[in-house]
């Protein structure tokens, strides 16, 4: 059964506009709207009521929380908590310098970065409705463990000696505020929703170009990239593409939400699951306007670890999942 948005395309595109499906611009342009309308539907929906559910969750209580707890626990915990924050690589900073300045230890801290812009509730379910249940519960058990491993090597090279003097002072402060007894504040029913309507245009007014520059290129090369191209260049799996697709993902900046439809097309033009999840990781948790800003807690040979790790971590998922029949 066709769904209601491949529907509406293929009114649009087929009946309005009267173009061919066979045609690559028209292929092209029914992917770009069936995916643009899909996923702002889905990103309207799932922001409204993840925002609603945390609009009493007090910052302050889940950094006390991880800060009081074995280290191995806190690299989970952080993970986790990275998993269902709706942030990009850029928006989770301000979260990562607030969980440095309560003292949490650098490591908890990294998982939490690593994981943040890799996986949120919207980007799990556009994967599921776009790539199927098997990619997503892949990406996301991937994302997670990248988090969980990333910060228990930042822990293990002891990289609190790497940060800079502005973040080094703040750690070695007494933060009464992260510590206090806050009592939950009691919201009524339109106190919710104005916090999830606001939320709601927050993100929303921050993601949205991102998701058409994805699906835009996504519907490039679902339309315009011959499928014998990336068989040819990056379907046969050698050692080299997924690297390759790691250090290409890097400079692009986007959000999964964004992302989603580039390697959907990616798939489907034969481009293996490992590489096509090496490309996606780097894409979303690591971009430059993130180094920018996190140089000013980082010194120079941190950010060049972070760096390092993630595309060490990236490629050899993609080397182990290129290896796994799907």
């Amino acid at each position: 059964m066709l769904s209601i948005f491949t529907k509406l395309a293929d009114w649009i595109i087929y009946s309005i506009f009267g173009m061919s499906p066979e045609s690559k611009l028209g292929s092209g342009l029914h992917f770009f709207v069936e995916d643009t309308t899909k996923i702002f539907a889905l990103l309207i929906v799932m922001i409204y009521i993840i925002a609603w559910v945390r609009a009493t969750v007090n910052i302050e209580r889940v950094r006390d929380y991880l800060s009081g707890k074995h280290r191995v626990f806190g690299y989970v915990a952080a993970a986790s908590f990275g998993a269902v924050t709706p942030f990009c690589s850029c928006s989770s900073i301000p979260l990562f310098l607030g969980f440095t300045q309560a003292r949490i230890p650098i490591g908890i801290t990294m998982s939490f970065l690593i994981t943040s812009p890799i996986i949120n509730e919207v980007a799990i379910v556009l994967l599921g409705s776009l790539l199927g249940v098997k990619f997503t519960v892949c990406y996301v058990a991937v994302g997670i463990g990248a988090g969980i491993i990333g910060g228990a090597f930042i822990d293990l090279i002891k990289a609190e000696k790497y940060l800079t003097s502005l973040a080094s002072s703040a750690r070695g402060h007494n933060i009464e505020a992260g510590h206090a007894d806050v009592k939950p504040v009691k919201m009524s029913f339109r106190d919710h929703h104005e916090f999830a309507r606001d939320e709601l245009k927050t993100i929303f007014s921050r993601v949205w170009k991102w998701v058409l520059i994805g699906v835009g290129l996504g519907a490039a090369v679902h339309g315009l990239v011959p499928k014998r191209f990336v068989i040819e260049h990056l379907g046969a799996g050698q050692w080299w593409t997924v690297p390759a697709a790691t250090l290409l993902g890097i400079p692009l900046y986007s959000n999964a939400s964004g992302v989603i439809p580039v390697a959907e097309s990616l798939l489907n033009k034969g481009l293996p699951v490992g590489t096509t999840l090496a490309f996606m990781m780097s894409t979303v948790a690591a971009s430059f306007p993130e180094f920018m800003m996190l140089k000013q807690v980082m010194k120079p040979k941190l950010l060049l670890i972070f760096f390092l790790l993630l595309l060490v971590m990236f490629t050899a998922v993609g080397w182990i999942f290129n290896l796994i029949p799907f």
